[in-house]
């Protein structure tokens, strides 16, 4: 048997051990979205990275990451081209007007009380250039820099199918020259089931 002095080390070490395991289920168990409503929502945080037309990261720490990620609610751009991959019609220009709108500016963060977390783990919000001011989400429709997302019902589903349908009447942005072909599959696959493209 261990002298005692061993014996009374052993038993601490375990406990402390056992401490840490209970640490660390509680913190394994505890995801990003129990808390996003408290941390983001209906703050102001300063703008570090513009992604692509519909993706940034804002000065706020997620988890381990330094910055949170955005997937702004109910708009989607064009995806820009990524390594080997190609871009798609109008995505740089979604993407370069965000940049010229959101890159290193104080933006004001809405989010939804039903879903805060989107695939991959990104924030979904609704993003006001200032509190009570434009909302960029509104604007990438309007300008024809981005499609209305219709696959998920959220707080401005109307308002952003009719803010697309206008824009798309009126000829702005991606729609002087967007074909059903040059749409992202998701937009490709609406279409064709609602008969809108013609």
């Amino acid at each position: 048997m261990p002298p005692a002095w061993r014996r009374h080390m052993i038993v601490c070490l375990l406990i402390g051990l056992g401490g840490l395991t209970v640490v660390c289920n509680r913190t394994a168990v505890v995801t990003p979205s129990e808390n996003d409503w408290e941390r983001y929502h209906n703050q102001s945080f300063r703008v570090m990275r513009v992604v692509d037309g519909d993706t940034l990261d804002i000065d706020a720490p997620d988890g381990v990451k330094p910055t949170t990620r955005i997937r702004l609610w109910g708009v989607d751009t064009p995806e820009i081209a990524r390594g080997k991959k190609a871009g798609m019609y109008f995505g740089e220009q979604a993407s370069t007007f965000a940049k010229s709108v959101l890159d290193n500016r104080s933006v004001h963060v809405v989010l939804s009380p039903k879903n805060t977390r989107g695939r991959y783990g990104r924030l979904l919000a609704y993003v006001f250039l200032e509190r009570g001011g434009d909302m960029f989400n509104e604007m990438l429709i309007s300008k024809g820099y981005a499609y209305a997302d219709l696959r998920y019902k959220h707080h401005y589903y109307n308002q952003f199918r009719d803010l697309e349908k206008r824009a798309r009447r009126s000829g702005v942005g991606l729609w002087s020259h967007v074909t059903l072909e040059k749409m992202p599959k998701c937009k490709q696959r609406y279409e064709r089931k609602h008969n809108k493209h013609e």
